[in-house]
C-alpha cells in the first residue's frame, strides 16, 4: 500500500551520497529485479496495480509453483546478502533493512502453511468477480484479456481446491462457523444464465469505438465460457465445500489449533505489530486501555445528561432510531458528504496533500452481509484508478450516525486515502516500499487520523464523540479478543460478549468483527499499537520543541518515508527532534 523511493535527505539533514552511487543503483536493479518477479507470480496483484501485462492470467496456485516461490524468496535472501551494507547510502540501508525483513518474515510464515487455506468468507475465488471492477475496459484486447481469465478460470479453481485439500490433510483449516458462510456466497455465481453471472459484467456495455458486431462476437464468447467454464468450477466448489471442507472444518475456534498454531500466532503478532510484544503483552495492554477509554466515555455520558447504567446506555444508543438511516441511499448520500465537511480543513494539519482523488462507494451487495463496515482501496500505479472508500449498506438500520465521522476520518482523508496516495507520490523509492508497508503503521495512521477530528473541530456534537470514542474502544478490544482467542483460546461468544460488553457496535458488526478476527489473526493488534506509537511520538515532540511544534511538520516527518516498522517512525522523529 505504500510507495518508497529513495529518500535523498534524511530526516536529520544528513549527506546520502558518502559513497559512488554505482552500488545504490545495483541494489536498485535488484530491487526491480524482484518487483518484477513478484508482479508476474501474482497477476492479479499486478492488474490491482494497474500493470496490464498479466490481465490474462490468475495467479498460479499449484502446489509446486507455492514451493518454487518459496524456494525462490530463499535464494533472494541469500543473494541480498551479497550487498555490503555498511557500503550503501543511508537510504538504501534502509531500503536493504526493510527488504529483508520483509522477506524473512515471509520464510518463516511458510513454514506454518498459511497458503493452504486461500479462502474465507471475507473473500477468495467466490468473489474473483470484483477484479473486474478495478479493471479498465477501453479496447478489444482488454475484453480478450478478460475472455482468457474466464478461460483459465477451472485450472485457477482445481489449484485452489488442491491447496484446501492439503488443508485437510495437513488441518490447516479455518473454523466451521467462518467457513459455513461460504457456500451461500458461491450461490452467487450459480446464476441460471450467463448474463446473469457477475463475470459478465464487462460484457454489459463497451466503448463506442468497438464495432457492434465485435462486441456481439465478444458477448458470445463470454456467454460460452461462463457457461462451459465458470459456472461448472463454482458447481465443483460448492460440492467440495459442502462434502468434504466443512466437515472438516474445526469446530473450535483460534489459529492455536492447526500445527504449531501458538508459535504461528506469536510469528503474526511480531509481524502485524512490528514490535518483540508478547500476545501476553499485549493482551495487557489491551485491558489497560479498555479501562482508559471507559473512563472518558463515563464522561461523555454525563455530558449528554443519560441518567443509566454503561449498559443501558449502549442499548439507548443501538436502539433509538435518531441514530439510523432506513435506506441505503440516505447512508451512502451522509458519507460522501462527510467529505465535504472534513476536505476543507486539511490543510491545517498537513504542508502536502495527495494528487490523487478519492471516491466513496458502496460495499458489492453479495459481500455486503459478512464483510464489515467499511474498507479502502487504494490507487491504481500510475494514476488509472483514484482511490475507493467502499462503505456497507447493508442493513443501514445498522448503522450508527455516529460512528461515521469516525469512519471516514480512518478510511479515506487524513487516514488511509491520504497516507497511501502519499506515500504513492513519494520520490524515489523501491516499489517493494511503495506499494507495500507495515499495518502497524498503515492502520495505526488510520486510528491516529480518526482522533484528528478534534483537530478539525468535527466532534462538536458529544453523540459523534462517544463514536470517535467507540471506534477507539473497538481497537482496544481488538487487544484483547485477538489475544483470546488465539492465545488464550477463548470461544467465539465470549469474545462476542466482551465487545458487546464494551462498545456501543451492533451486534451484526460486532459478529462480523470477530469472524474477520478468526480468519486473519493476528492483523487486529496493530492499530492500537501503531496509533499509541504515533500519539506516543507527537506527544515527545510537543514537550521536547513547545512552541515551536508545529503539527504540519510533525505529519510530515511521520508520513515522509512511506509506511515504515515502527522502530523505524520513532528513529525518523527522533532524527528530526535532534535537528530541530
Amino acid at each position: 500500500m505504500l510507495q518508497k523511493n529513495r529518500l535523498l535527505t534524511v530526516l536529520g539533514a544528513v549527506t546520502l551520497w558518502s559513497v559512488p552511487p554505482v552500488l545504490a543503483q545495483t541494489l536498485d536493479s535488484f530491487f526491480t529485479k524482484e518487483w518484477a518477479y513478484q508482479l508476474a507470480q501474482d497477476p492479479v496483484e499486478a492488474s490491482t496495480l494497474g500493470e496490464r501485462r498479466y490481465n490474462d492470467r490468475w495467479q498460479d496456485l499449484s502446489l509446486k509453483a507455492v514451493q518454487n516461490r518459496h524456494a525462490h524468496d530463499r535464494a533472494v535472501l541469500k543473494e541480498l546478502q551479497g550487498f555490503n551494507r555498511a557500503e550503501l547510502p543511508i537510504a538504501d540501508q534502509l531500503n536493504y533493512d526493510l527488504f529483508e525483513r520483509e522477506y524473512q518474515l515471509k520464510v518463516a510464515e511458510f513454514a506454518y502453511g498459511g497458503y493452504r487455506i486461500p479462502l474465507n468468507q471475507r473473500g477468495g475465488i467466490q468473489t474473483a468477480h470484483e477484479l473486474a471492477d478495478l479493471l479498465q475496459f477501453n479496447t478489444v484486447k482488454d475484453y480478450e484479456d478478460w475472455l482468457n481469465r474466464l478461460r483459465r478460470f477451472p485450472v485457477y479453481m482445481d489449484q485452489t481446491l488442491g491447496l484446501m485439500q492439503e488443508g485437510v490433510r495437513t488441518r490447516t483449516l479455518l473454523p466451521s462457523v467462518v467457513m459455513a458462510r461460504v457456500p451461500a456466497q458461491v450461490d452467487q455465481q450459480l446464476v441460471p444464465t450467463p448474463e446473469a453471472s457477475p463475470f459478465y459484467k464487462p460484457f454489459r456495455s463497451f466503448p463506442k469505438d468497438i464495432p457492434p458486431p465485435e462486441q456481439a462476437r465478444l458477448q458470445q464468447a463470454a456467454k460460452t465460457a461462463i457457461q462451459t467454464r465458470i459456472l461448472p468450477s463454482y458447481r465443483k466448489l460448492k460440492t467440495f465445500l459442502v462434502q468434504k471442507y466443512l466437515p472438516a472444518s474445526f469446530a473450535s475456534v483460534g489459529v492455536w489449533q492447526i500445527p504449531n498454531g501458538d508459535k504461528f500466532y506469536t510469528l503474526l503478532a511480531r509481524k502485524y505489530t512490528t514490535t518483540a510484544m508478547t500476545p501476553a503483552q499485549i493482551h495487557e495492554l489491551g485491558l489497560a486501555e479498555v479501562k482508559r477509554i471507559r473512563g472518558e466515555m463515563d464522561t461523555v455520558i454525563q455530558k449528554v445528561g443519560f441518567k443509566g447504567t454503561f449498559a443501558e446506555f449502549l442499548t439507548f444508543l443501538r436502539t433509538d432510531q435518531r441514530f439510523y438511516y432506513q435506506t441505503p441511499e440516505e447512508l451512502l448520500t451522509s458519507y460522501r458528504a462527510m467529505s465535504r465537511r472534513i476536505d476543507p480543513g486539511l490543510v491545517t494539519l498537513f504542508k502536502t496533500l495527495p494528487r490523487m482523488p478519492y471516491a466513496i462507494e458502496p460495499i458489492p451487495a453479495a459481500a455486503a452481509p459478512d464483510t464489515t463496515t467499511a474498507y479502502y482501496q487504494q490507487p491504481a500505479a500510475g494514476g488509472s484508478r483514484a482511490g475507493i472508500y467502499y462503505v456497507n449498506l447493508y442493513k443501514p438500520e445498522s448503522r450508527p450516525k455516529y460512528e461515521m465521522m469516525a469512519l471516514s476520518l480512518h478510511e479515506a482523508v487524513p487516514g488511509h486515502h491520504l497516507q497511501i496516495a502519499l506515500a504513492q507520490e513519494l520520490g524515489e523509492i523501491p516499489n517493494f516500499r511503495r506499494y507495500g508497508g507495515y499495518t502497524a503503521f498503515i492502520e495505526g495512521w488510520g486510528l491516529y487520523a480518526e482522533s484528528l477530528g478534534e483537530d478539525l473541530g468535527l466532534y462538536i456534537d458529544p453523540y459523534d464523540k462517544f463514536g470517535q470514542l467507540t471506534y477507539e474502544m473497538w481497537r482496544a478490544v481488538r487487544l484483547v479478543v485477538d489475544t483470546g482467542l488465539h492465545h488464550y483460546r477463548w470461544d467465539r461468544q465470549k469474545a462476542i460478549d466482551y465487545f458487546l460488553a464494551n462498545a456501543a457496535k451492533q451486534k451484526l458488526d460486532v459478529i462480523n468483527e470477530i469472524d474477520r478476527y478468526l480468519v486473519m489473526p493476528g492483523q487486529a493488534l496493530a492499530y492500537k499499537i501503531g496509533e499509541r506509537k504515533i500519539q506516543e511520538l507527537r506527544t515527545r515532540a510537543r514537550s521536547r520543541l513547545g512552541d515551536k511544534f508545529d503539527i504540519r511538520e510533525f505529519h510530515g516527518v511521520v508520513l515522509g518515508s512511506g509506511a515504515v516498522p515502527l522502530d523505524i517512525l520513532e528513529r525518523n522523529v527522533d532524527n528530526w527532534l535532534a535537528a530541530r
